[in-house]
């Protein structure tokens, strides 16, 4: 979506092609009457008894692909296919070659599990046609400098392609639009809160949003009695019911902080609107930014641009957003180095608004839309020469 409002920006005529377009749980940007979004094969499914969604997702790309191709009508010059690589094959029938961009957000092996024989056997041919389908691309685009490292390592014939690093950009306009009114978050937060911590990221186990809940709980055993109340932990995030895992991991989480006895001061939110989550973001003390080896992750970028500190796990692409020291801290995944950052910025309210200053500085210069649509507008020109 960033890619389509960059291109449109810079006076390039823009459609969206998907296979899943739910106008009421969406990104806003796509509600836009001047962002044409395109939905076909909806019709077709996500899952099959609730098993084969890499399959079911492959089938449904490429039937947007040759719809594209052969149906729709639509002339184009350049096509940027983002995360799913296995339509390019058919995005290169057509009789008009046109070249196709490939942004790689992360090797999809990499984002899922083998335990038995039968999953290594499903994921086998899929593993070897996403390989295979990626070396197809006439460009290739990675989020982060680790990513690159990663498509390297796993896509071992492909090692001598060129990767080209274009970082994720912030639509700073629409987070500068969203209202922030306090209207937003009474009822929300118990009174006495005075330092909110946020979790923002998807219902997946992959997040590791465990970590907030057991790093709040090591915080409150080390503070005084007097100010435990004043502390209070929001886990937002995306959460759609048609994903097993969304439904799941919630239930989980939410018996997690009883475990914990955190249920006076956790906040569980699925599927915040924009204006609710940027409205926590400018009230909060620190974004807890939990998964490990995360291929870039927007959420720190966008905490940064709200002045709001990061503490994030030390590996992965918050190693190339967030400056140690500087616009938060970087940690080792576990519960007692979450908690002593925590800390730290409760008790020094001077270093919270240096770093958030500082992270607010950083995105601009570094994350800025702008700067994201510069240079996605250069590989699209030198494409379609």
């Amino acid at each position: 979506v960033d890619a389509a409002v960059a291109l449109k920006s810079q006076g390039c005529s823009v459609q969206i092609w998907t296979a899943h377009h739910d106008p009421t749980h969406c990104f806003s940007e796509t509600l836009d009457p001047d962002l044409h979004v395109v939905c076909v094969g909806d019709w077709l499914p996500t899952s099959v008894c609730g098993y084969l969604h890499a399959l079911c997702a492959y089938i449904r790309m490429i039937y947007v692909a040759l719809y594209l191709v052969f149906l729709s009508g639509v002339d184009y010059d350049v096509i940027f296919c983002d995360q799913v690589s296995v339509c390019i094959p058919a995005l290169r029938l057509s009789r008009r070659r046109k070249k196709v961009l490939f942004y790689c957000h992360f090797p999809d092996q990499l984002l899922t599990q083998r335990k038995s024989a039968l999953k290594k056997l499903y994921r086998a041919p899929i593993d070897w046609l996403e390989e295979r389908t990626t070396g197809m691309a006439d460009m290739i685009l990675v989020n982060s400098q680790f990513t690159a490292g990663v498509f390297r390592e796993t896509f071992g014939s492909l090692s001598r392609v060129r990767t080209d690093v274009l970082y994720p950009s912030l639509n700073t306009a629409a987070f500068d639009q969203s209202s922030a009114e306090a209207h937003g978050l009474q009822g929300l937060l118990p009174e006495k809160t005075s330092h909110v911590f946020l979790s923002l990221n998807r219902y997946e186990r992959k997040k590791n949003l465990g970590l907030a809940l057991k790093a709040l709980a090591v915080l409150r055993c080390s503070l005084p009695s007097a100010k435990r109340a004043a502390v209070h932990l929001v886990v937002a995030g995306g959460y759609d019911e048609r994903v097993t895992e969304n439904v799941q991991h919630y239930i989980e989480l939410k018996e997690l902080a009883e475990q914990l006895h955190l249920e006076d001061c956790v906040t569980f939110l699925r599927s915040p609107s924009d204006s609710l989550k940027v409205a926590l973001l400018r009230v909060s003390t620190a974004v807890l930014y939990t998964p490990s080896r995360e291929h870039f992750g927007i959420v720190p970028v966008e905490a940064m641009y709200c002045s709001c500190p990061v503490i994030a796990v030390n590996s992965g692409g918050p190693l190339e957003s967030v400056v140690d020291g500087e616009t938060g801290f970087l940690c080792e995944p576990t519960a007692d180095s979450f908690s002593k950052a925590m800390e730290r910025l409760i008790g020094e309210p001077q270093l919270c608004r240096d770093m958030g200053q500082a992270g607010r500085r950083r995105v601009q210069e570094k994350f800025s839309l702008q700067a994201f649509s510069d240079q996605l507008y250069e590989y699209i020109i030198r494409l379609s020469q």
